[in-house]
């Protein structure tokens, strides 16, 4: 496990840097070669040019099973800098199934394999040229971190492009993060 207190990755922190995107209180770093993501909380006042986050909890993931990679149609997990742009199905019960971020059933009303469960943050790239805009949009892409029925898949590349997340891990940060937290996907 990562200490309590530590710097985010520092591409991440360069990333931001060259785009001006301002930190955000919480951090989402996913690692995919490791299929796992951690969670961070900004110190609310640091010296220094970084600010620095304090570790709070890692989480099992699955990632794409056809890898890493920006252009669309290729099922892949965009990597870089991006943000949660959208949060869809608060208020919804365990279980909920979603197609096209509209509710269609719950996983016990013979759902029991759906794709996309539970709550979606849709991401949105925030690197023009490469994660953002064109073939290589991530919002265009409909890149989610999201539950889903088949929760055993979880820590090895199994989705087409999204990352998969436990219902048990995904309601409770579904409540915690704000539209705008900043996500790191790193290879």
């Amino acid at each position: 496990m990562p200490s309590a207190v530590q710097h985010p990755p520092l591409a991440f922190l360069l990333a931001c840097a060259r785009r001006g995107v301002r930190f955000s209180p919480w951090l989402l770093v996913c690692n995919v070669h490791a299929q796992r993501m951690d969670l961070y909380r900004r110190f609310a006042a640091v010296a220094g040019r970084w600010p620095a986050y304090r570790w709070l909890r890692r989480f099992r993931v699955s990632t794409s099973r056809f890898g890493t990679g920006q252009v669309r149609d290729t099922n892949r997990t965009p990597l870089g800098l991006h943000r949660i742009a959208e949060k869809i199905g608060g208020g919804w019960p365990i279980g909920a199934v979603f197609r096209n971020r509209r509710l269609t059933g719950f996983t016990w009303q013979g759902q029991p394999t759906a794709p996309i469960a539970h709550r979606i943050f849709w991401l949105e790239g925030l690197e023009p040229g490469f994660n953002r805009g064109g073939d290589v949009d991530t919002f265009a892409r409909y890149i989610y971190i999201h539950g889903l029925a088949d929760e055993p898949t979880l820590g090895r590349p199994a989705s087409r492009g999204c990352i998969h997340l436990s219902a048990a891990d995904l309601l409770p940060l579904y409540d915690r993060l704000p539209v705008g937290t900043l996500v790191w996907i790193e290879p």
